[in-house]
């Protein structure tokens, strides 16, 4: 223990960071994202939604979405649910210019529905590093962890309890 610190300035020098005494260099340096492709030059992700849990290919193409070996529109025959898969690829502005393939189980419709639109936002970053800051700030990249309550014992339901009665 020959060397004694006895200065904010000799703090600095001994933890590596720059000789002005501030980490600002090393704070500054931003993690860096690679784009991340299978042999096939597809990227895959998956998405999570209540119990749904969905697995999403993405490869360059015109467009066509299918979901369980079905059109996404016979799949998911609400207007609402078509619209929820899109958004991802409406606010990236890549409408037309991927297919995207999806394996999708558990749940229900809206589950799977949020399920995909979770993977195609995943499976985009990793296709297109450079489109993560506009869909994280969409809010596409979060998992929505919302999930049903579970039953206690005790209880009717998760928080109903049994009627009461006096006698």
């Amino acid at each position: 223990m020959a060397d004694e610190t006895k200065s904010l300035q000799d703090l600095g020098t001994l933890t590596g960071a720059p000789a002005g005494g501030t980490a600002t260099a090393l704070a500054d340096a931003k993690p860096v994202h690679v784009q991340k492709l299978d042999k096939y030059g597809r990227a895959y992700a998956t998405g999570k939604r209540k119990n749904a849990v969905a697995r999403v290919w993405i490869k360059p193409g015109h467009g066509k979405i299918i979901v369980n070996d079905k059109d996404f529109s016979a799949y998911f025959a609400r207007p609402v649910l078509q619209m929820l898969l899109k958004q991802p690829l409406s606010s990236a502005s890549r409408l037309d210019q991927y297919d995207i393939n999806a394996t999708v189980a558990g749940g229900g419709l809206s589950g799977q529905a949020g399920a995909v639109r979770h993977g195609i936002s995943k499976a985009l970053t990793y296709f297109e590093p450079d489109l993560r800051g506009v869909l994280k700030k969409g809010g596409f990249l979060t998992r929505d962890s919302r999930v049903v309550e579970r039953k206690k014992y005790g209880r009717m339901k998760a928080r109903r309890s049994f009627q009461f009665s006096k006698r």
